[in-house]
């Protein structure tokens, strides 16, 4: 099994930045993509930013010039540094490693709330 264990998560001003990090347990084989999802109350989770092996990036619209997803392989971790936060990024935030092989892990969430 492979544990992923965020943090940088916490309360913010609107305008204000935060950086989550997800760090794994260990390597994950044929590891093809690791994002971050989001989930705030009464809606569906959504995908916020991913990084697939080779490097394609992904950003949901609503983050796009505002976030920015990194990797350090070598540490089996991602980042997702959120800068001019807004009140509707208040959510539970998910890291998420898939691979090939060994299907998909989740992190436990961690709460990301803008507000004044």
């Amino acid at each position: 099994q492979v544990q992923l264990v965020e943090s940088g998560g916490g309360l913010v001003q609107p305008g204000g930045s935060l950086r989550l990090s997800c760090a794994a347990s260990r390597s994950i084989f044929r590891l093809k993509a690791m994002g971050w999802y989001r989930q705030a109350p009464g809606k569906e989770r959504e995908l916020v930013a991913s990084i697939t092996s080779g490097g394609l990036i992904l950003y949901a619209d609503s983050v796009k010039g505002r976030f920015t997803i990194s990797r350090d392989n070598a540490e089996n971790t991602v980042y997702l540094q959120m800068n001019s936060l807004k009140p509707e990024d208040t959510a539970v935030y998910y890291c998420n490693l898939g691979s090939d092989i060994e299907g998909n892990y989740w992190g436990q969430g961690t709460q990301v709330t803008v507000s004044l």
